[in-house]
């Protein structure tokens, strides 16, 4: 089984020490959605959300995040990313903006948490942006889809 890594012996938390691991390419991707009425979806598909291009905002963000998630979540390393992409994928028949950020870097350690970190800040952002017309928005279902690179090996979701 596996163990956690951001614990010492004594049970207090620690930055793990990647300072003996090789440089390696490391990808991950991440998914998520925001669930809305579809008078908001269409708002956003239109263009006509009266604070602007909703998920061109939330691309910017996310990007930004991913960038500063080492300032946000306590024991992540700051990594030098060498790509982010941000893709939505907005979904009339459920009333969803489908979020996918996948991330790239060279480094000692994966970057999971910056791909899922993206996509949280995407989904916070189209809630920020359309919350005076739906205060009853759902961000759900953050989860890592594909990680590859590392000792750890290759990562793939098998269940949506």
């Amino acid at each position: 089984m596996a163990e956690f890594t951001h614990f010492d012996e004594r049970g207090q938390a620690r930055m793990v020490d990647v300072g003996e691991k090789e440089v390696t390419h490391r990808e991950a991707s991440a998914r998520g959605e925001v669930r809305m009425k579809p008078e908001t979806l269409d708002l956003i598909i239109t263009g006509k959300a009266t604070k602007g291009d909703v998920l061109g905002v939330a691309r910017i963000a996310a990007i930004m995040a991913a960038k500063k998630t080492s300032n946000l979540i306590p024991l992540a390393h700051p990594l030098p990313l060498v790509s982010v992409n941000v893709d939505f994928v907005p979904d009339r028949g459920r009333s969803v903006v489908e979020i996918e950020a996948k991330v790239k870097v060279d480094a000692r350690t994966g970057v999971e948490m910056e791909a899922l970190t993206a996509v949280a800040v995407a989904g916070l952002t189209i809630y920020d942006m359309c919350k005076a017309v739906d205060r009853e928005m759902v961000i759900s279902d953050i989860r890592l889809m594909e990680k590859s690179g590392g000792r750890s090996g290759h990562f793939v979701r098998t269940t949506e």
